[in-house]
């Protein structure tokens, strides 16, 4: 049996991050769906869902990142955030794969008193 042929051209990390979906294409019913990546890489991630989106969907990606490994910055902050767009590109029983776009923001999440985020 021939073996398939890896297309990926960026490193893919076994992740588990939260993130929040929401719709942004024209026309789609908006709406926001908190999920788990399930592998992520520079250019996108596989999100476990019982109920994903369909092919073609663009949406806003909102995640967040614990910095405990990063002890500088983890003095001060004690996450970090990610903001992406994208759409997505497969889906499948488990989940959906989705592209992200080049456009992003990064930055520190400083918990606010109260927030239980």
């Amino acid at each position: 049996m021939e073996k398939k042929k890896e297309r990926r051209k960026m490193q893919r990390f076994l992740l588990e991050i939260p993130a929040k979906i929401e719709v942004i294409s024209a026309g789609k019913q908006k709406g926001t769906i908190e999920v788990l990546t399930n592998d992520i890489c520079a250019g996108g991630a596989f999100f476990k869902t019982q109920k994903p989106l369909p092919e073609g969907t663009q949406v806003k990606i909102d995640m967040v990142l614990p910095l405990e490994h990063l002890k500088k910055l983890s003095e001060e902050y004690n996450r970090a955030y990610i903001k992406v767009s994208g759409t997505v590109l497969r889906t499948e029983p488990s989940g959906m794969a989705v592209s992200f776009d080049e456009d992003y923001e990064l930055g520190p999440y400083k918990e606010e008193a109260g927030n239980g985020s």
